[in-house]
């Protein structure tokens, strides 16, 4: 665990992702070194999302609108993220959840903390 250090840079950012993935492709086993290694890899890539990417509490749909709306990406960007426009629609319409692997891609294409894509909301039920 020597080269573990805090996250300062994008640089740093990225590696650190990048090893997070490594590391949650073997599935360690909490308590393992592995395991701990992943453990304060993800302490520090929340501290500094947190620090260089604050987002206001808001739903996973309310934070997608915003990365469209003020950060410059677009709803088609988010549709070749997710694979289908259709499904872009969906989730930002409130009709569909996002999925881990969706969370996942979107956090790393967009760098949005992945806490912010996490929480629970509403979904808007279908008329018949």
């Amino acid at each position: 665990m020597s080269d573990l250090h805090p996250i300062r840079t994008e640089a740093d950012y990225d590696w650190a992702l990048a090893e997070v993935e490594r590391l949650m492709d073997l599935e360690p086993h909490p308590g393992s070194p592995s395991g701990d290694r992943l453990e304060i890899l993800l302490l520090l890539i929340s501290n500094y999302e947190d620090q260089r990417y604050p987002i206001p509490q808001a739903d996973p749909v309310t934070v997608l609108q915003f990365a469209i709306q003020d950060m410059g990406h677009s709803q088609n960007e988010l549709a070749d993220i997710l694979g289908s426009r259709s499904r872009a629609s969906e989730i930002l319409s409130r009709k569909r959840s996002l999925t881990l692997p969706q969370i996942r891609a979107i956090s790393e294409a967009w760098r949005l903390p992945i806490a912010a894509l996490t929480a629970t909301y509403e979904l808007v039920a279908e008329h018949a």
